[in-house]
C-alpha cells in the first residue's frame, strides 16, 4: 500500500498564494475600505436609499425602545429589503438563527410568487417578521417531544439583515430568534436579548440613583477576539481526527513546537496573508468591523479581532467570522481549526470576550472619569460588576464548560477554571483603600480625590498592566472574559455576563436606596461592596499552584472539569439568578443543562471512537509492520551466521514492548467505556475521569509508537508537517 504523505507533501510544497478579485477604485487602484464596507448589509445607511426618512425614524424608535413593529412598517421595510437584495442578485431569503448547537441554521425560501400564473418576486412584512422551521431535529433539552415539531423564527430588527453571496447565487439573511410553539427559547440569541434588557433596566436605575436622570437606555457592548489554526487541506484530508473532531487526537510532539517563541507577532506567511486579506474583504462587505490580525503564540496559529458593537450584533458578527474563516480558508487550500486544543504541547485557542456598558449619552460606564462625579459613577459600576462576579462567578464558568475547553483552561496558556477578577495594581490599591475606609472623613468627592481617583483615565489606560492569566480582567475601560472557548458562540457567555452584572447592579441599587440615596449613600454602598468582593480580586499569577490553594482559602470554587461546572446550572441560586431577571425560565435553564451534558458526552464519545479507529487502522498496522521488518532483519542475520548486536535486539524489543503497551491501552479504553454509566451526569463524569485517563494512556502509547516507526511506514501527517509545512 502506498503512503499518501509524500503526495500530500508535494502538493503542499507547490502551493502559492491565492489571487482573488479585489475591488478597484479610480485609475485601477485598490478601492478603499469605505467603498466596500457594509455593501452586503441592509443597515440604516442602505435603508436611506430605499425608504423615506419618517419610516426610518419609526424603525429606529422601535428598535431603540424595544417596541413591536406594526405590520405596515414591516411591509415597507420588507419591500425595501426585497428591492435591495434583488438588485444584488438575491433569489432567496432565510431566517438566520442560532439553535443550541453552537452553530447557525438557515432554511432558504425563494422570493418567487405567481400572479395569474406569471412569476414575480414577493416579500412581505409577515414573511420578514416570522417563519416556521421544523423544530423537531434541533436540541431542546426535553422542552418538547419529538412529535411536537412546530417552532418559530422571529426577526431581530436590532441586527442588520445581510447578503451571503456565493457563486451559485445570493441569499438575504435575516438575523432571528428561535422559539417553540409555547414560546420557549430554543436558541442562544433569545436569552442574550433578554439579558441585555435585564442589565439595561438595572443600569438605568443605577444611573438615576447617581443623578444621571437623562439616561434612558444602557446597552451591553462586546468585541470578541478570535483565535484559530490554519493547516493545509492536504494534511487535514489525511487526518480523520481533524476532519471529524477538529483537533488532533494523537501525534508525537514536533522537535521545535513554540519553544523559541518566534511565531508570535512574527511576519505573516504569504499564503496566510492572502487568506486574511480575502477574509477581511468578505467581512467588510457584511459590515463586520475587522480590526486586528496577527500571528498567535503557537506555530500556524493566528488571531482576528473586531471593534466594539452592541452585544447581540457582536454575537451575530462573531458567528459570521467563524463561518467565513472556514469558507475562505477552503478557497486558499487551508483547513481552519477553531477547536480549543487542536494540537497537544502548544497553546490552544480562545475567544477573549471584551465587554462593557454604554449609556444613551454615548458614555462608556466603565470609563474612569476625570472629575469626582465621573469617578463615582465608574466606581459604582465597577463595584456592581464585582458584586455580581463574586456571587455568581461559577455561573460564568458553567457557560464556557465544554469538552474542548477542559484541555485548555488552566494549562499554562489560558485562565484557570477558578473565576477571579484582575483590576491592576493601582486600581486594586484604590479599591482596597476605599474598602478599609481610608480618607473617608470628608465628602465623597474629596475622599476620591485624596485617594488619587481624580485622574483615573491615565491610570487605567496607561499604567494598568495586563494580566494574561486572569479569566476576568479589567483592561482600561472594559472587562475581558478570557476563558471563552474559540469555537463557542459568544451569545451564551454574553447572556451570563449581562445577567450576573444585572444582579450585581440590582444589589448595589438596593443598598444605595436602603442608605437613603445621594452621593454619600452611593459611596457607602460602594465601600460595602468592595469589602465583600475582596476574595474575587486577585492580582497575581492565576497559573500558579499557590493561587489554587489561596482560592480555596477564599472560598472560590475550582470547577476543573466541565461536568462539575455544568452542575452549577442545576443549583437553586442559578435558577433564581436567571428567572428573577427574566432571562431564562426554569425549564429553559434546565434544558440548557441537559443539552450541555449530552453534548459533552457525545463529543467525548465521537473522539474516543475516532481515536480507536485511527489506532486500529493506522498505528497498530504501522507498528506491526515495523516489528515484522525488525524480526526479518534479525532472522536474516541468523541465517547469514551473523550475531545480532545488542542494539539490534534492543530495537526489536522496544517496538515489541510498544506494541504490547498499545494493545493493552486500546483494550483498556473499551473496558472503561463498558464500565461507565449508560447516560446522564454519571456518564459525563466517567468520560471526564476514568475513560479520559484511559484515552490519555492510549494516546501516549500511540505517540510512543510514532517515534519508533520508520517514516515511510507512518501514514498519518505528523505534527512537524501540520504545524510547520503549510506552503
Amino acid at each position: 500500500m502506498s503512503n499518501p504523505r509524500p503526495i500530500a507533501l508535494r502538493t503542499v510544497s507547490e502551493r502559492t498564494p491565492r489571487s482573488f478579485p479585489r475591488p478597484q477604485g479610480p485609475e485601477g487602484r485598490p478601492a478603499p475600505i469605505r467603498a466596500v464596507y457594509a455593501t452586503h448589509a441592509f443597515d440604516v445607511e442602505a435603508m436611506r436609499n430605499h425608504l423615506p426618512g419618517d419610516v426610518i425614524r419609526r424603525f429606529q424608535r422601535a428598535v431603540r425602545h424595544g417596541e413591536r413593529l406594526d405590520r405596515t412598517l414591516a411591509d415597507r421595510i420588507a419591500q425595501a429589503a426585497l428591492e435591495w437584495a434583488v438588485e444584488r442578485g438575491a433569489t432567496h431569503f432565510c431566517h438566520w438563527f442560532q439553535p443550541m448547537t453552537g452553530a447557525t441554521a438557515e432554511k432558504h425560501d425563494s422570493f418567487i410568487a405567481f400572479d395569474d400564473g406569471r412569476p414575480l418576486s414577493r416579500f412581505t412584512g409577515g414573511m420578514l417578521i416570522q417563519s416556521e422551521p421544523d423544530a423537531s431535529s434541533f436540541p431542546s433539552g426535553g422542552m418538547r417531544s419529538t412529535f411536537e415539531a412546530r417552532g418559530y423564527t422571529a426577526w431581530d430588527p436590532s441586527s442588520p439583515m445581510f447578503l451571503i453571496d456565493r457563486p451559485t447565487g445570493a441569499t438575504l439573511c435575516i438575523p432571528s430568534v428561535f422559539v417553540s410553539y409555547h414560546g420557549h427559547a430554543l436558541d442562544l440569541k433569545t436569552p442574550l436579548l433578554r439579558s441585555m434588557e435585564a442589565v439595561q433596566v438595572q443600569a438605568v436605575r443605577l444611573c438615576h440613583l447617581l443623578g444621571d436622570l437623562d439616561v434612558d437606555r444602557v446597552v451591553a457592548t462586546a468585541g470578541p477576539e478570535q483565535e484559530y489554526f490554519l493547516v493545509d487541506r492536504a494534511w487535514a484530508s489525511l487526518r480523520p481526527d481533524l476532519l471529524i473532531c477538529g483537533r488532533s487526537l494523537l501525534g508525537a510532539a514536533a522537535p521545535k513546537g513554540q519553544t523559541l517563541e518566534d511565531h508570535y507577532f512574527g511576519s505573516i506567511p504569504a499564503r496566510v496573508q492572502a487568506f486574511m486579506h480575502e477574509l477581511e474583504l468578505e467581512l467588510y462587505r457584511l459590515g463586520v468591523p475587522a480590526k486586528t490580525r496577527h500571528n498567535e503564540v503557537a506555530p500556524s496559529q493566528f488571531e482576528i479581532a473586531v471593534l466594539y458593537e452592541e452585544a447581540n450584533v457582536a454575537a451575530d458578527h462573531n458567528q459570521l467570522v467563524m463561518e467565513l474563516l472556514k469558507r475562505v480558508a477552503e478557497r486558499h487550500d487551508f483547513a481552519a481549526l477553531l477547536h480549543e486544543k487542536p494540537f497537544a504541547g502548544v497553546n490552544g485557542s480562545g475567544k477573549h470576550l471584551n465587554w462593557s456598558l454604554a449609556d444613551s449619552l454615548g458614555r462608556n460606564l466603565l470609563e474612569p472619569g476625570s472629575n469626582p462625579h465621573q469617578n463615582l459613577r465608574f466606581l459604582a459600576f465597577l463595584s456592581a460588576v464585582l458584586l455580581g462576579l463574586h456571587r455568581h462567578g461559577a455561573v460564568l464558568r458553567a457557560t464556557i464548560a465544554t469538552h474542548g475547553n477542559d484541555f485548555r483552561l488552566g494549562a499554562n496558556e489560558a485562565p484557570p477554571a477558578i473565576i477571579s477578577a484582575f483590576l491592576g495594581d493601582q486600581l486594586d490599591r484604590i479599591c482596597t483603600a476605599i474598602a478599609r475606609g481610608e480618607a473617608l472623613g470628608t465628602s465623597p468627592d474629596t475622599a476620591m480625590i485624596a485617594l488619587g481617583v481624580g485622574h483615573l483615565p491615565e491610570l487605567a489606560k496607561d499604567s494598568t498592566d495586563r494580566n494574561r492569566t486572569s479569566p476576568f480582567a479589567f483592561t482600561g475601560n472594559k472587562f475581558e472574559f478570557r476563558a471563552v472557548g474559540s469555537n463557542m458562540s459568544v451569545s451564551w457567555p454574553l447572556a451570563a455576563v449581562n445577567t450576573v452584572v444585572a444582579d450585581g447592579i440590582r444589589e448595589l441599587c438596593t443598598r444605595i436606596e436602603a442608605k437613603g440615596a445621594g452621593d454619600a449613600a452611593v459611596w457607602a454602598a460602594v465601600q460595602d461592596a468592595l469589602v465583600e468582593t475582596a476574595p474575587i480580586r486577585f492580582e497575581g499569577n492565576n497559573y500558579s499552584a499557590e493561587w489554587v490553594e489561596e482560592a480555596a482559602r477564599r472560598g472560590l470554587p475550582n470547577l476543573r472539569k466541565a461536568p462539575d461546572a455544568l452542575a452549577v446550572l442545576e443549583s437553586a441560586a442559578t435558577h433564581a439568578l436567571f428567572t428573577s431577571h427574566g432571562v431564562l425560565a426554569a425549564d429553559e435553564l434546565e434544558s440548557r443543562f441537559h443539552i450541555a451534558v449530552e453534548r459533552y458526552i457525545t463529543t467525548a464519545e465521537i473522539e474516543g471512537q475516532v481515536l480507536c479507529g485511527m489506532v486500529d487502522q493506522h498505528v497498530l498496522p504501522a507498528l506491526v509492520a515495523e516489528r515484522t521488518s525488525l524480526a526479518s532483519d534479525l532472522a536474516a542475520l541468523r541465517a547469514a551466521g551473523i550475531d545480532a548486536t545488542a542494539a539490534d535486539r534492543a530495537a526489536f524489543d522496544r517496538v515489541h514492548d510498544a506494541l504490547q503497551r498499545l494493545r493493552a491501552a486500546r483494550t483498556a479504553v473499551d473496558t472503561a467505556v463498558e464500565a461507565a454509566a449508560a447516560h446522564g451526569m454519571e456518564r459525563a463524569r466517567a468520560w471526564a475521569g476514568p475513560i479520559a485517563d484511559a484515552v490519555s494512556q492510549l494516546r501516549a502509547a500511540s505517540d510512543t509508537a510514532e517515534a519508533l516507526v520508520a517514516d515511510h511506514r507512518w501514514t498519518l501527517p505528523t505534527y512537524r508537517e501540520m504545524l510547520f509545512q503549510n506552503g
